[in-house]
C-alpha cells in the first residue's frame, strides 16, 4: 500500500498541533486542579482531539465509535516505542539522557502512524471504493 507524502506531513503536522493542545490544556487546567489530574485530563482532551484531527484531516475518514475506542492504542504503542528506545539509546548507545526521549520520539512517529492508519482507515478499505470516498468526503 502507497502511503501518501501528504499524509505522513498531516500527521505530523496534527502530532505537534495535539502536543501544544496537550500542554495549553495542562497549564489552564492547573488554575483548578493538582498537577496530576491536570495531567490527566488534558492527556485526554488532546487524546481526543488527535482522533477528530487524524480522521478528518490526515486519512479523511469517518470516525465510529470503534475506531474511537481502539484510537488509544496508537498512544500505547507510542509510549512503549520511546520507552524502549530511550533505554536502548542510553544504556547500550550512550547517547546523552538530556537527548534520548527526543530521538526516541522521533524514532516512535513511522510505528505510531502505521498503527494509527490501520485503525482509522481499516474499515473504510473493506467498503466499495465509490463508498469509501464518500465517507471520506462527509
Amino acid at each position: 500500500m502507497r502511503v501518501p507524502l501528504l499524509q505522513i506531513a498531516t500527521f505530523t503536522a496534527v502530532g505537534v498541533l495535539n502536543t501544544g493542545t496537550f500542554y495549553l490544556c495542562y497549564l489552564l487546567l492547573r488554575g483548578w486542579l493538582p498537577y496530576y489530574p491536570a495531567y490527566v485530563l488534558a492527556f485526554l482532551i488532546s487524546m481526543v482531539g488527535s482522533f477528530f484531527l487524524n480522521t478528518h484531516l490526515t486519512y479523511r475518514t469517518r470516525p465510529t465509535w470503534r475506531k474511537f475506542l481502539l484510537f488509544p492504542l496508537t498512544n500505547l504503542t507510542n509510549f512503549v516505542v520511546t520507552s524502549l528506545g530511550v533505554l536502548v539509546l542510553v544504556e547500550w548507545a550512550h547517547v546523552d539522557e538530556r537527548i534520548a526521549p527526543l530521538t526516541a520520539a522521533l524514532a516512535a512517529v513511522p510505528v505510531t502512524f502505521v498503527l494509527s492508519r490501520r485503525i482509522l482507515t481499516h474499515r473504510d478499505a473493506e467498503r466499495p471504493a465509490g463508498e469509501a470516498a464518500a465517507g471520506a468526503r462527509r
